[in-house]
């Protein structure tokens, strides 16, 4: 790997990917460059390591970890590296996406992982531009005109009526 976007999506399989389309509608509407990966901690914990190690060295600035159930993909991520994870739980099982939820949010001290709600591809991608933005003027005023838009289209008034 000779350069690397700044984010790094990182799914655990397949059926995952599809989870990671409003974060990669959002990345591009900021105009951040990403990448998408499936690369399993259990199964392929070796494959993991050498990506985010090649992918941190490429210039690769933030991860993005979704994972469902046990949801092992966000922590290991961030053990792996000094770079902001930010995990997304999925709904891939009986207890809708809670148990992955709670396995994200519980890192051991000095392992952090953001996290965003169940599902909530599109939140990571505007936490990842957030961040990205500390150091880049342009993302910044990107995440900026997104919140002037945002704020426009949440805005109501509702004229007093006056009585005669």
């Amino acid at each position: 790997m000779t350069s690397a976007p700044a984010v790094a999506l990182i799914c655990g399989s397949r059926s995952d990917l599809p989870a990671l389309q409003g974060c990669i509608e959002q990345l591009d509407a900021y105009q951040i460059g990403w990448e998408a990966s499936v690369i399993s901690a259990h199964r392929q914990p070796e494959a993991l390591r050498a990506y985010v190690a090649e992918a941190e060295a490429a210039g690769t600035r933030i991860f993005i970890a979704a994972a469902g159930l046990a949801a092992h993909l966000p922590g290991v991520v961030a053990s792996l590296t000094q770079l902001p994870v930010i995990g997304i739980p999925l709904d891939a099982g009986g207890l809708g996406g809670q148990d992955a939820l709670l396995a994200i949010v519980q890192m051991p001290p000095g392992v952090p992982v953001a996290t965003v709600a169940v599902g909530g591809a599109r939140n990571a991608a505007h936490l990842a531009a957030r961040i990205l933005a500390l150091g880049d003027a342009a993302v910044a005023e990107r995440v900026a005109a997104f919140r002037r838009e945002q704020a426009g289209r949440a805005e109501l008034r509702i004229q007093p009526r006056v009585e005669r």
